[in-house]
């Protein structure tokens, strides 16, 4: 394990580090004696903390929730209440806050999608809510979606025994629509991709009376992305409650008509013979995602954002220096559009790949984490780094470039 001792040491070795040391790039003494008083549970479970310089990924636990946001969550967990009544309230709060017609919780963004093709099958028919997905008789049984916008994500809406129809075109779409089609799916990540755009996918919906659902889970930040969509006018829109919005990892937000979120409502919990009965937000969640909401709506994303960008531009003129590599500044387009540091391994430059230094720095001490592993290279972010963390990385990922760097 790096000490503390020895990483102020390497320090010296990076050009400007200084000031962010004392700037608090690095925990304080006192911090870490806090850390050390209370139980490792990590260390007990045997699973080292990763340093997140990835981004927002399912696979790293998404973000960390704010001191709000968990003080939320701690302060209603030794009450009880109605499950029902609280779930419909927050989603009351969440709708006002977002400035849409109607919003649930739900178990992360995956849930969204299955509990919306649900309600969009069923609507607020019991029977037809409790057949699902063995017996679709009587309900439309087709959900169209460009080839482009084909994700493992889709299969939270064949959950529902639906029947994917997958078109590569405008008019194939247009000749796709029948008295079969239950809901026309689109992928935010993907908006680029598929030959039908947002405004004209919206468009052939309200055109042929089909409910439009887009999968939005990682498209915020931008912070107006949380809006977007419902104004744009799909009926549906999934986004994660776990990432950029830094609620708990696995709830979610499904946003939109207030007809079909009702019908939503209706297949998930805690009804026990729904599909969605599996997909339980507890009461501790719920409060937590409201209050997670509350709090990005108020946050002054300008701000973040140039913070982000001060600290990826940081890293960029610590590892620029490096003989054979090529760092840029770059602003993805899609998903998480955030200030992103490029790393491009020039060829005949270094002996092995960008592929093999990810899997160095998750390995060593202490875990980085680092984002678009790729032959040539790979990617790193800070919007979900603890700012403490910085120059940690800034060591650890010069560390493993000069080891694989040819002299």
């Amino acid at each position: 394990m790096l000490s503390r001792r020895k990483l102020i040491k390497r320090l010296s070795s990076l050009p400007l580090v200084g000031g962010f040391v004392s700037g608090g790039f690095l925990a304080t003494g006192s911090a870490r004696a806090a850390e050390t008083a209370v139980r490792d549970y990590f260390g007990e479970l045997g699973v080292r903390p990763v340093i997140n310089a990835a981004g927002a990924y399912t696979t790293l636990t998404a973000s960390i929730m704010p001191d709000e946001v968990l003080d939320a969550y701690r302060q209603t967990a030794g009450e009880y209440v109605s499950y029902n009544e609280l779930h419909d309230a927050v989603g009351e709060k969440i709708a006002e806050l977002v400035g849409c017609e109607a919003a649930m919780v739900t178990a992360g963004a995956a849930s969204a999608m299955t509990l919306a093709t649900a309600g969009v099958l069923t609507g607020l028919d019991e029977g037809k809510a409790k057949r699902i997905p063995i017996d679709l008789s009587g309900m439309k049984q087709e959900v169209i979606v460009q080839k482009a916008h084909i994700v493992g994500y889709t299969h939270a809406i064949i959950n529902c025994g639906v029947k994917l129809i997958v078109v590569e075109s405008e008019q194939a779409l247009r000749d796709a629509i029948s008295d079969r089609t239950a809901m026309l799916y689109f992928t935010d990540e993907h908006s680029l991709d598929g030959p039908v755009g947002h405004e004209a996918f919206v468009a052939l919906g309200k055109e042929h009376g089909i409910p439009t659902f887009i999968d939005a889970a990682a498209s915020i930040p931008p912070k107006e992305n949380i809006s977007k969509f419902t104004n744009m006018g799909f009926d549906l829109v999934a986004i994660s409650g776990g990432k950029a919005i830094r609620g708990p990892q696995s709830a979610g937000l499904l946003m939109g008509r207030k007809d079909l979120v009702a019908a939503a409502r209706f297949n998930g919990p805690p009804t026990s013979d729904r599909i969605g009965r599996g997909m339980k937000v507890n009461k501790e969640e719920l409060v937590a995602m409201w209050i997670a909401v509350e709090r990005f709506m108020k946050s002054d994303y300008d701000k973040e954002y140039e913070t982000w960008k001060t600290q990826v531009d940081w890293l960029k003129d610590q590892l620029s220096p490096i003989e054979g590599l090529a760092a840029e500044s770059i602003i993805p387009q899609s998903p998480n559009t955030v200030p992103t540091l490029q790393l491009t391994l020039q060829s005949g430059r270094f002996s092995t790949t960008g592929y093999e230094i990810q899997k160095a720095l998750l390995e060593g001490s202490p875990s980085v984490a680092v984002a678009r592993p790729r032959e040539d290279g790979f990617n790193l972010t800070t919007w979900m780094m603890k700012p403490q963390y910085l120059a940690t990385v800034a060591i650890r990922v010069k560390e493993e470039l000069l080891k694989a760097r040819i002299s």
